[in-house]
């Protein structure tokens, strides 16, 4: 694998200067996970439901030209602000880590050109959609720490 794909798949693994999916999550508590502190925009329900539903948007475009992308906004975000059961939450992190292992190997295949435009896209190629991934999780991973903590210090 070059360099590139290497890079990238590390950058997908949330590994260097920040917290990972996994420790972010780990043990997080369920009485946390619909409250909405003063101020805060999302639960963190929302946010994992938000993270997994555009992750997954965009590994489908990237490989599927039959693909639909839900609406937007409203098709990225869950209906409700509390996770429906502890197995919904834990899905959904299943479903995270599925769809994240498959962009990884859609971005590790050599067959696939990091830099061609996606046939059925609008000038996006492959690599604006793993770095796309990336940056979205990292970003909506920061707010679940963030929120974490206030939700942790206020109880």
């Amino acid at each position: 694998m070059d360099l590139l794909r290497k890079h990238l798949v590390n950058l997908l693994n949330m590994e260097g200067a920040h917290i990972g999916f996994d420790k972010a999550l780990a043990d997080f508590p369920a009485k946390f996970r619909g409250v909405e502190p003063e101020g805060a925009p999302h639960t963190a329900w929302q946010l994992l439901e938000h993270m997994r539903l555009a992750q997954w948007d965009i590994l489908e475009f990237s490989r599927d030209a039959k693909h639909v992308s839900p609406s937007f906004p409203d098709g990225y975000w869950p209906e409700s602000e509390s996770p429906p059961s502890t197995a919904a939450w834990d899905a959904s992190i299943k479903h995270f880590h599925h769809d994240l292992a498959e962009m990884k190997k859609l971005v590790s295949d050599e067959k696939h050109d990091l830099y061609a435009k996606i046939p059925h896209g609008e000038g996006q190629t492959l690599l604006r959609e793993a770095l796309l991934v990336a940056d979205h999780n990292a970003y909506h991973l920061g707010q679940l720490v963030f929120l974490r903590k206030i939700l942790e210090a206020r109880s």
